[in-house]
């Protein structure tokens, strides 16, 4: 992976590797946002599953909250 470093004061841009530690971060950081994910489309499933066991649309059930 290639970090890019970009100087605003000089203008310089600066392409090197990622370091060790950069790629265990952003590694770490995609994991946590596919099981964000995954815990978002679970709970969306488990609302639509709930509203279609009660036969009602979700306009519906927000009038009843």
């Amino acid at each position: 992976m290639k970090i890019h470093e970009h100087n605003a004061t000089t203008g310089e841009i600066i392409e090197r590797d990622a370091t060790a530690e950069e790629l265990a971060n952003s590694k770490a950081a995609e994991a946590a946002s596919k099981a964000r994910q995954a815990e978002e489309a679970a709970k969306a499933n488990e609302k639509a599953a709930l509203l279609a066991k009660l036969g009602i649309t979700e306009d519906e059930a927000k009038l009843l909250l």
